[in-house]
Protein backbone atom coordinates (compact mmCIF):
# COMPACT_ATOMS: atom_id res chain seq x y z
CA UNK A 1 0.00 0.00 0.00
CA UNK A 2 2.15 2.82 -0.62
CA UNK A 3 -0.27 5.03 -3.52
CA UNK A 4 -1.61 8.36 -1.88
CA UNK A 5 -4.98 7.30 -2.92
CA UNK A 6 -5.06 4.11 -1.44
CA UNK A 7 -3.27 6.22 2.25
CA UNK A 8 -5.71 8.65 2.38
CA UNK A 9 -8.62 5.83 1.76
CA UNK A 10 -7.38 3.90 4.74
CA UNK A 11 -6.80 6.72 6.99
CA UNK A 12 -10.21 8.17 6.30
CA UNK A 13 -12.15 4.19 7.45
CA UNK A 14 -10.12 4.25 10.54
CA UNK A 15 -12.61 7.35 11.39
CA UNK A 16 -15.69 6.50 9.46
CA UNK A 17 -15.54 3.06 10.88
CA UNK A 18 -14.31 4.09 14.29
CA UNK A 19 -11.56 1.42 13.86
CA UNK A 20 -8.40 3.19 15.12
CA UNK A 21 -5.75 -0.16 14.20
CA UNK A 22 -6.36 1.08 10.08
CA UNK A 23 -3.88 3.99 11.48
CA UNK A 24 -1.32 1.99 12.95
CA UNK A 25 0.56 1.65 9.38
CA UNK A 26 -0.19 4.87 7.86
CA UNK A 27 2.13 7.24 10.10
CA UNK A 28 5.73 7.77 9.43
CA UNK A 29 8.01 8.45 12.08
CA UNK A 30 8.83 12.09 10.67
CA UNK A 31 5.02 13.13 10.95
CA UNK A 32 3.52 16.24 11.82
CA UNK A 33 -0.12 16.95 12.07
CA UNK A 34 -1.39 20.34 13.22
CA UNK A 35 -5.12 20.32 13.95
CA UNK A 36 -7.83 22.78 13.84
CA UNK A 37 -8.09 23.33 17.58
CA UNK A 38 -7.53 24.99 20.43
CA UNK A 39 -8.17 28.35 18.57
CA UNK A 40 -6.35 30.28 17.43
CA UNK A 41 -3.49 28.14 15.93
CA UNK A 42 -4.56 24.52 16.76
CA UNK A 43 -2.54 21.73 18.10
CA UNK A 44 0.45 20.16 17.14
CA UNK A 45 1.65 16.61 17.09
CA UNK A 46 5.32 15.65 15.86
CA UNK A 47 6.14 11.89 15.11
CA UNK A 48 4.71 8.51 15.01
CA UNK A 49 3.52 7.88 18.80
CA UNK A 50 1.93 12.13 19.15
CA UNK A 51 0.07 11.34 15.87
CA UNK A 52 -1.14 7.90 16.02
CA UNK A 53 -2.40 8.69 19.92
CA UNK A 54 -3.98 11.72 18.69
CA UNK A 55 -5.63 10.32 15.96
CA UNK A 56 -6.55 6.87 17.60
CA UNK A 57 -8.30 9.29 20.19
CA UNK A 58 -10.20 11.30 17.68
CA UNK A 59 -11.18 7.99 15.76
CA UNK A 60 -12.83 6.63 18.93
CA UNK A 61 -14.74 9.62 20.05
CA UNK A 62 -18.34 9.02 21.28
CA UNK A 63 -18.88 12.34 20.97
CA UNK A 64 -17.97 13.11 17.31
CA UNK A 65 -18.92 11.75 13.85
CA UNK A 66 -17.12 12.03 10.60
CA UNK A 67 -18.23 12.07 7.34
CA UNK A 68 -16.16 12.81 4.27
CA UNK A 69 -17.28 15.29 1.71
CA UNK A 70 -15.00 14.78 -1.21
CA UNK A 71 -11.28 13.90 -1.66
CA UNK A 72 -8.69 15.35 -4.52
CA UNK A 73 -5.54 13.20 -4.84
CA UNK A 74 -2.92 14.96 -6.74
CA UNK A 75 0.32 13.03 -6.84
CA UNK A 76 1.73 12.48 -3.25
CA UNK A 77 -0.73 15.38 -1.87
CA UNK A 78 -4.56 15.05 -0.90
CA UNK A 79 -7.09 17.46 -0.05
CA UNK A 80 -9.43 16.14 2.25
CA UNK A 81 -12.79 17.68 2.94
CA UNK A 82 -14.87 16.35 5.90
CA UNK A 83 -17.71 17.51 8.12
CA UNK A 84 -17.59 16.51 12.12
CA UNK A 85 -20.95 16.54 13.67
CA UNK A 86 -21.87 15.72 17.36
CA UNK A 87 -21.66 18.49 20.61
CA UNK A 88 -19.50 20.71 18.32
CA UNK A 89 -20.67 20.36 14.48
CA UNK A 90 -18.01 21.74 11.45
CA UNK A 91 -16.56 21.47 8.67
CA UNK A 92 -12.63 21.27 7.65
CA UNK A 93 -10.34 20.38 5.40
CA UNK A 94 -6.95 18.44 5.48
CA UNK A 95 -3.89 18.71 3.50
CA UNK A 96 -2.18 15.58 3.42
CA UNK A 97 1.06 14.35 2.32
CA UNK A 98 2.11 11.06 1.74
CA UNK A 99 5.76 9.43 1.33
CA UNK A 100 6.61 5.59 1.10
CA UNK A 101 3.03 5.01 1.34
CA UNK A 102 2.78 7.14 4.91
CA UNK A 103 1.47 10.35 6.60
CA UNK A 104 4.16 12.81 6.33
CA UNK A 105 2.19 15.82 6.62
CA UNK A 106 -1.83 16.53 7.77
CA UNK A 107 -2.67 20.08 7.93
CA UNK A 108 -6.18 20.58 9.45
CA UNK A 109 -8.19 23.77 8.93
CA UNK A 110 -12.01 24.03 10.04
CA UNK A 111 -14.69 26.56 10.23
CA UNK A 112 -15.94 26.65 13.33
CA UNK A 113 -19.57 28.01 14.28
Amino acid sequence: MTDTATVIDQYNAAFLERAPEKLVDLIAPDCVMEGTGPAPDGNRWSGYDECLAGWQGLATDPAIRFTVEDVDVHGDRAVVRWRIAGAEGYRGVNLMRIRDGKIVEALGYGKRP
